[in-house]
């Protein structure tokens, strides 16, 4: 369960200063702070991965619905084919960004414990939380709604 395998940003300092700037599969850059304003949520996922394969549908559907102002980067990781993370990702219908994982993308937004592995990082781009194991749409929905709001 996400909360239950919750860390808070506050133990996890690993990240915390960087922003990441990665290149997704298509060619398009995505940075930290070029997200500011939105919750990013950046999946650690394998092909070959059961858990990871369970979560794609809700992550999916937290990056389609715009209330939750929640952006999706999946960054593959433990593949061999380029080509072949692509074309699953496009066969599972993903409308997210995928990025071809390797060491310097993993060092940019947190270590890989295990698959799938998930950081979450609020509107002022500080991470706030990571997950080692499959999440879901509800618990990521239900931490957001209860994340403190800022300060005007």
């Amino acid at each position: 369960m996400w909360l239950a395998g919750l860390l808070l940003a506050l133990t996890v300092t690993w990240a915390q200063a960087a922003d990441f700037r990665v290149t997704d599969t298509k060619g398009k850059v995505h940075t930290l702070s070029g997200y500011k304003g939105k919750w990013v949520l950046v999946n650690y996922w394998a092909t070959w991965c059961p858990p990871c394969l369970e979560e794609i549908p809700d992550l999916i559907a937290l990056h389609e619905d715009k209330k939750n102002n929640l952006v999706v980067i999946g960054v593959a990781l433990d593949y061999r084919d380029p080509k072949q993370v692509i074309d699953f990702a496009e066969g599972l219908l993903v409308n997210y960004p995928i990025v071809l994982g390797n060491a310097k993308v993993v060092s940019q937004i947190g270590p890989m414990q295990g698959l799938p592995t998930t950081y979450l990082y609020n509107p002022e781009g500080k991470m706030v939380a990571q997950q080692v194991g499959a999440i879901t749409r509800a618990a990521v929905e239900s931490y957001i709604a209860k994340a403190p709001r800022p300060k005007k």
